[in-house]
C-alpha cells in the first residue's frame, strides 16, 4: 500500500524533505513507520521523544495501522506555545495525555481535561460497546463554533476538542475536551459550557449495542432557533416539548 508522509520544523530538517511517498505493506503499522524513518535519519530518532504522530491530520497513539491512501505528518513542539487549538473527529484511540502536552503553554496556570468514557451499562441494562456516527463537516464547524464561543466567554487561552467515531468498547474514551487558561475558574467553566454544547448542538450520533438488542441514544433535536422559547427539545423520557406543551417523540433528530 501507498502512503505519503509529512515532515515539519525539526523533523523537516532531520530528513531534508518535507514530504514523500512511500509503499508499505499491508497492516504496517504507525510504530513500524517512525521506525524505519529513524534507521534511515539517525537525526530523527535524537528528537523522536519530542514529536507526535498524526494520520490523516489527527493524532493518535504509535500503534495505530496505516491504510492505503493514508498521510502520516511528524509534528514537533510548536515554538513558543500552540498556535492553533484542535478540533477533530477521529476513527482511532484518542491519547488525551498526548494532547494535554501539545496545548499548555507557559503562561497557563491551568489546564482543565474532560473525557467521557463508554460505560458499562444504560440503566439496568448491561451496555456490550458502542458506535458512534458524525455528519463530520457539519460537525467540525458546530465545533470550531463552541470553541471560539468559549473562549470569548471564559477568557480562556486554549481549547481542544476531540472525538471519536465507530466501534468503541467499553472504558475507551468517545470524547475529550482540554482547556487551559491562567486562572482555574475560567477553566473550568469553558470545558462544563464546551461539553454541554457539543452534546445540544454537535451532529453526532451514538448506537448502544445489549445482549438483547441496540437502540441509538436519545438527546436534544436540532432547531435552527437560538430563542429556548422556541426551541424543540427532546426531554429524558423520549418526548417533545414545545411551547410548554408535550409531543410524542419523532425517531428523527435522536443525538449524544
Amino acid at each position: 500500500m501507498r502512503i505519503s508522509v509529512l515532515f515539519f520544523g525539526l523533523a523537516h530538517d532531520a530528513t531534508g524533505f518535507a514530504q514523500e511517498s512511500i509503499e508499505l505493506p499491508e497492516k504496517a503499522r504507525l510504530n513500524e513507520l517512525a521506525k524505519q524513518y529513524q534507521q534511515r535519519f539517525p537525526r530523527l530518532a535524537e528528537i523522536a521523544s519530542s514529536l507526535a504522530l498524526a494520520v490523516n491530520q489527527a493524532v493518535v497513539e504509535p500503534t495505530c495501522e496505516l491504510h492505503e491512501g493514508d498521510e502520516v505528518a511528524f509534528l514537533p513542539p510548536v515554538s513558543g506555545g500552540v498556535e492553533e487549538d484542535f478540533i477533530q473527529i477521529t476513527r482511532e484511540v484518542i491519547p488525551t495525555a498526548r494532547l494535554v502536552k501539545q496545548l499548555k503553554a507557559p503562561e497557563d496556570g491551568a489546564t482543565v481535561v474532560f473525557e467521557g468514557i463508554v460505560r458499562n451499562h444504560s440503566g439496568r441494562r448491561e451496555t456490550l460497546y458502542l458506535e458512534y456516527e458524525a455528519y463530520e463537516p457539519m460537525a467540525l464547524r458546530a465545533m470550531q463554533e463552541i470553541g471560539r464561543e468559549a473562549k470569548q466567554k471564559f477568557l480562556v487561552d486554549h481549547i481542544g476538542m476531540i472525538h471519536r467515531t465507530g466501534r468503541l468498547e467499553i472504558g475507551e474514551t468517545s470524547v475529550s475536551i482540554v482547556v487551559t487558561s491562567a486562572h482555574r475558574g475560567e477553566a473550568f467553566e469553558a470545558c462544563r459550557y464546551a461539553i454541554d454544547e457539543l452534546k445540544r448542538r454537535v451532529p453526532i450520533w451514538k448506537k448502544e449495542y445489549f445482549k438483547d438488542g441496540s437502540v441509538w441514544a436519545e438527546g436534544e433535536a436540532q432547531t435552527p432557533s437560538a430563542e429556548p422559547s422556541h426551541s424543540l427539545l427532546l426531554t429524558r423520557e423520549g418526548s417533545r416539548r414545545r411551547g410548554g406543551s408535550v409531543a410524542p417523540a419523532h425517531p428523527q433528530g435522536l443525538k449524544l
